[in-house]
């Protein structure tokens, strides 16, 4: 890729915030040698690597790698011989630490990814070694006594010695004799000996070897002779412990030359997790979505932010180009974003061919560039001596010489800086050139003869930024198929510049460009118009839905509740039944019992409370029991006795043997059975009905004769048991 464009399109910018997710020094190396990929494979691997990286960050969070070091220098010494130290096996534990934990959490809970899961697969876990050396050492200067039994031993003896001296020093200090002599009643050490500070004055009469003189030269500092051949064991000691921890330092370092190779891939593996996951956590925050590679030349951003620009304020766009025109002309009042516009599309294919997520919506598609050219900014050359458009015609030349189908040029406010007839023309001219080679276009301009050109050319299409005249702000919005206005006149009358200078303005233009910013004046209202009948259009629609999903909702709902009410009213009907049935054997059982009794006070005692319990119940049921409307009221003056009617509290037919009374009440038969009821509870039959009930009174009517003439009582009070009996059979 051009390394100018790739400065003026800011792409170190974003390795920049790419770095700043990565944990290791070597991921960040890598990603500062990071460039846009040409091959679509690659491409879409790279991709691929960021979307699965971002599937982990959703599901458990990042992975937890930490900063592991490079190792790789250490490893190679140790397999060439070298002994390490215990920092460089410190930092070989970290990273095999690292690396097992890496292998963990990238196995557990979470869906196969097969490049992540891959690189997991591979890593290579050395349970034993990183027991050994997490074991033996506990910092990079100093070694564990549980590294080995000898080394243990060895401290052991030592502390043994070291105290026996320190011991024998106090004695020393301690006497009376030599309290005189010495300068102060303490023990150090010099050049690993142990000594006592002695009084320049009094060295002769003190016996023993002079290690070191104090700054004044008033004292020495002597290991008294008694304890020399002490302060000698203890220094072969020492000797031995240094031996000891230089086998085991060699022992570990074989251990680990022995597994280099696996330690080394490692190493590599998690340059390239940290790496992948750096790309993941970037397109986390930037709330981005993978882009489709196309591999027909078609670019479609769909509501793309440049991703350096505050997600607060930046205003999406969407652009598109390849498939019906592969030249867009972008024109607009200055400061309305056809800059931004550039660098966002220019930015987007180089961070997609980069492996990079795009801060778009679903559906952006970017094609594989080869080339990718840039002419953006006011650029003049002192030391070369070239004015804005000379600087900028050679960046053109250069372009134009190289550009071919796969090709992205970008060029901002092409052909200006010169006479804006001839400009216009050498832009126009530019653009035909590029087309004819295949290349992928966008320039911004203020001229109308590119407005015009781009109307009039096939493959060539305008685009417009948005400008708000009433507030003289830009909206930032790309509107494609319209070409814009430059607005000076309104603006500059915005501004208070009188209208007589305005209008004096347009007439020294041609009729027509007048006409021709007049119709774009018209089919922008018109656009603008479309757009918020289209806009309230939209939103009817979404409320007419909405409502429609409620109403749905609401007899979802109703449908539900009906079928819980049925269901509650079926289970309480059973449930009535039920007791009524209970009920009903319970008195069949007490009136079996009252026929016994023989005591007529008891009985009648058994009948009252038989009766009372009947009311009770029955008042229990009526509780529970709701009346139903009465649908067809009757009027008391058609009816007569005889006639059939419902009792609707009972839901029963039976039939009229009485008018209604001053309570309003009538007397109904229904069976063997009288009773009287409200005549708002009775319905008289109708024809149909009454048939009906005739049929059926034929074919139970010798049921009916019979039972008429059954007492359901007799009265056998004063009788004996036999006199009772025949009555009973009679």
């Amino acid at each position: 890729m051009n390394e100018k464009t790739l400065r003026v399109l800011e792409y170190h910018k974003i390795k920049d915030m790419l770095r700043e997710n990565a944990v290791s020094a070597m991921a960040k190396s890598r990603i500062d040698l990071l460039s846009p990929a040409r091959e679509p494979v690659e491409i879409k691997e790279r991709l691929t690597e960021t979307t699965e990286a971002v599937s982990v960050i959703m599901q458990k969070g990042a992975l937890p790698l930490g900063s592991f070091y490079d190792v790789e220098g250490s490893v190679h010494r140790a397999m060439k011989g070298g002994v390490l130290t215990m920092k460089q096996l410190l930092e070989i534990l970290y990273d095999l630490q690292i690396a097992r934990n890496a292998h963990r959490f990238l196995n557990s809970d979470l869906p196969r990814l097969p490049i992540i899961h891959g690189l997991a697969e591979v890593l290579s876990i050395q349970k034993r070694l990183e027991e050994e050396i997490d074991r033996s050492i506990l910092s990079e200067e100093e070694m564990a006594d549980s590294a080995s039994p000898e080394l243990k031993s060895i401290r052991r003896k030592i502390s043994i010695q070291s105290e026996s001296i320190r011991n024998r020093m106090n004695s020393i200090l301690a006497s009376a004799d030599n309290r005189s002599l010495l300068q102060d009643a303490i023990v150090t050490l010099r050049q690993g000996r142990y000594v006592i500070p002695v009084k320049q004055e009094h060295k002769n009469r003190f016996p023993g070897i002079i290690h070191d003189q104090s700054s004044t030269g008033a004292t020495l500092f002597i290991e008294p002779q008694v304890i020399v051949d002490m302060n000698n064991s203890l220094r072969e000691l020492e000797i031995e412990e240094k031996r000891e921890i230089e086998r085991i330092l060699a022992l570990l370092s074989a251990e680990v030359a022995d597994v280099g190779e696996e330690i080394i891939n490692n190493q590599k593996l998690l340059v390239e997790l940290d790496f992948l996951f750096a790309k993941g956590k970037l397109s986390v925050s930037m709330k981005a979505e993978a882009p489709e590679i196309d591999g027909e030349g078609f670019l479609h951003i769909n509501k793309g932010r440049h991703p350096l620009i505050d997600p607060k304020v930046v205003v999406p766009i969407t652009a598109s180009l390849g498939r019906e025109f592969d030249t867009l002309i972008i024109t607009g009042p200055n400061t309305g974003g056809k800059t931004v516009t550039l660098k966002t599309i220019g930015l987007f294919v180089l961070m997609a061919q980069t492996g990079l997520h795009l801060p778009a919506a679903s559906g952006t598609k970017i094609p594989v560039m080869q080339k990718i050219y840039a002419d953006i900014g006011d650029e003049q050359s002192i030391e070369q001596s070239l004015s804005t458009f000379s600087s900028h015609m050679k960046n053109i030349v250069e372009i134009v010489k190289e550009a071919d189908a796969d090709t992205l040029v970008l060029l901002d406010e092409l052909g200006a800086g010169t006479d804006p007839t001839e400009g216009a023309a050498l832009a126009i001219s530019i653009l035909n050139e590029l087309y004819g080679r295949g290349s992928k276009t966008i320039a911004t301009t203020h001229y109308t003869e590119l407005k015009k050109y781009a109307i009039g050319t096939y493959g060539v299409q305008n685009a417009s930024m948005e400008f708000d005249v009433e507030t003289l702000s830009p909206t930032y919005r790309l509107t494609i198929g319209t070409p814009g206005r430059s607005n000076a006149f309104e603006i500059s009358a915005k501004l208070g510049l009188p209208d007589a200078l305005i209008q004096h303005a347009r007439g020294l233009l041609e009729r027509d460009d007048v006409v021709f910013e007049d119709v774009i004046s018209s089919i922008e209202q018109d656009r603008k118009r479309a757009e918020q009948e289209r806009d309230e259009a939209m939103a009817l629609h979404l409320s007419i839905k909405a409502q429609q999903e409620e109403m749905e909702a609401r007899q979802q709902r109703l449908a539900e509740q009906k079928e819980q009410i049925l269901a509650k009213a079926r289970e309480e009907a059973r449930e009535t039944v039920r007791e009524i049935k209970e009920f009903a054997d319970q008195m069949q059982k007490e009136l079996r019992a009252l026929e016994k009794m023989e005591d007529p006070a008891a009985r009648n005692r058994a009948e009252e409370a038989l009766r009372q319990s009947i009311r009770e119940k029955r008042s229990g049921f009526a509780d529970r029991i709701t009346i139903p409307e009465n649908p067809d009221p009757v009027d008391p003056s058609e009816l007569k006795i005889g006639d059939l009617v419902r009792v609707l509290s009972l839901d029963q037919k039976g039939e009229l043997i009485s008018l209604p009374d001053d309570k309003n009440e009538v007397m109904v038969q229904i069976g063997l059975m009288k009773i009287n009821v409200g005549l708002e509870q009775v319905v008289k039959l109708k024809g149909k009905e009454r048939k009906l009930e005739a049929r059926s009174s034929k074919s139970g009517g010798a049921f009916q004769g019979k039972s008429a003439s059954f007492l359901p009582s007799i009265n056998v009070v004063g009788l004996n048991l036999d006199d009772a009996m025949m009555a009973c059979q009679a």
